[in-house]
């Protein structure tokens, strides 16, 4: 069962984790390529800072963004600001967030996020836990998949898993680490055309788009590749 109270407080402390280890930047890192394409350091921070606002609209029964539009050109906008301007709007975004996530509410309401995406509100703050804890090693300055918290990885990897459930384009998969398994791609009878195994972080960096898989074995065929999330 999903536990929002604990998920805040992890949020929380990724939101340190970030924030402690951005501090040590300087200003002119912040122009500097992030690791994910065409965004810069400056991007990821304040694409994480507009995220924080946009999941307290969808809190508060809001439109998550007023459109993709104004999302992107938010982001572009804040994207050159020096650091401590960035630094600041995570930090004070993150508060409104909490703030929003300790108001007394009907966790097991249905919201609505981006592009028709709706979820029950009780998994919005591991949602913004994703956000904050995958950004951080897309900054590329030292926080790695393998440094993220075990817990973490294991309920990203079963929310990927099952975001690619049913895909037409992914065949019958069965992913494990040797002691979890997750199943994703087509609907099957049972079996699996592809076993995929390697260590749960390369299985987040294969899922999640950030690494290429190399580090992982695939059994009864190639390593699937998988649509853009």
């Amino acid at each position: 069962m999903i536990d929002h109270v604990r998920d805040l407080a992890s949020v929380r402390d990724a939101t340190e984790r970030l924030l402690t280890a951005a501090a040590k930047l300087d200003n002119a890192s912040v122009p500097e390529p992030s690791r994910l394409p065409g965004w810069s350091r400056g991007h990821v921070l304040a694409h994480l800072a507009r995220n924080a606002d946009a999941l307290v609209n969808v809190l508060a029964g809001r439109p998550m963004y007023a459109s993709a539009e104004t999302r992107d050109a938010e982001i572009e906008r804040d994207a050159p600001r020096p650091l401590d301007v960035q630094l600041t709007d995570v930090r004070e975004s993150a508060a409104r967030f909490q703030e929003t996530g300790a108001e007394p509410a009907d966790w097991s309401r249905t919201v609505a996020l981006r592009n028709g995406v709706t979820d029950s509100a009780s998994r919005v703050p591991f949602r913004r836990w994703v956000e904050v804890d995958l950004h951080h090693v897309d900054l590329g300055i030292g926080y790695e998949l393998e440094d993220l918290p075990e817990e973490f990885v294991e309920r990203e990897v079963a929310f990927l898993a099952e975001r690619f459930a049913g895909h037409p384009d992914v065949p019958p998969t069965r992913i494990t680490d040797g002691t979890r398994a997750w199943s994703t791609g087509r609907d099957t009878d049972g079996g699996f055309d592809v076993t995929v195994t390697g260590p749960a972080p390369a299985l987040l960096g294969w899922l999640s788009g950030r690494r290429d898989g190399s580090a992982l074995s695939a059994g009864g065929g190639p390593l699937p590749a998988l649509p853009p999330l």
